[in-house]
């Protein structure tokens, strides 16, 4: 039985510490690859990134995750500003003849072009800026999760070198005393 509890001790120590360097390793891959990708896109933070309140320098390349949270901020902030503060469901889906905003379609200018109603153009906006922005904050997302991995697989390290250590000294019997 002795046998059985050591061998078993042993392995558990074992899968323990190899899934703990394996999840590090995955979540170290994770990180790089989210921060090469956001690299990669050549961002940089723009001239009013402090007067905006956020955490960048004007011209600061936005290669994290945490940066690619900022500059999300950053753009929604300039779609608010082009739209006049409102978001996408606050506006009308169409312009009238006289540029005003409505969302039936009977009352929508027509494309001579297309014969389709006219689009609001600052509506549009918000369907690239958010679709911008949504990227951009799941880079931040992921680069979070890879942290959490590289956190979880020390932990997942550590209690298999700790069961090692405990599966050793249980097994090896109680010390002699020396009274």
């Amino acid at each position: 039985m002795n046998k059985l509890f050591r061998l078993g001790g042993y392995l558990a120590s074992g899968v323990l510490i190899v899934f703990g360097v394996g999840t590090m390793a995955v979540g170290a891959l994770g990180l790089m690859e989210v921060r090469d990708t956001i690299a990669a896109e050549k961002i940089t933070a723009t001239p009013d990134a402090q007067e905006l309140g956020v955490d960048l320098e004007p011209g600061e390349d936005i290669d994290t995750g945490t940066k690619a949270k900022e500059f999300a901020t950053i753009i929604r902030t300039h779609a608010l500003e082009s739209t006049g503060g409102r978001t996408y469901s606050e506006m009308g889906r169409f312009l009238t003849e006289t540029g005003e905003e409505t969302n039936d379609e009977a009352e929508a200018a027509v494309d001579p072009e297309s014969g389709r109603p006219v689009e609001n153009p600052a509506r549009n906006i918000w369907i690239t800026v958010t679709a911008f922005t949504t990227a951009l904050n799941t880079a931040f997302l992921a680069e979070r999760i890879a942290l959490f991995s590289i956190v979880m697989g020390l932990a997942l390290l550590l209690t298999g070198i700790g069961f090692l250590v405990l599966t050793r000294a249980a097994l090896r019997g109680p010390e002699p005393s020396t009274a």
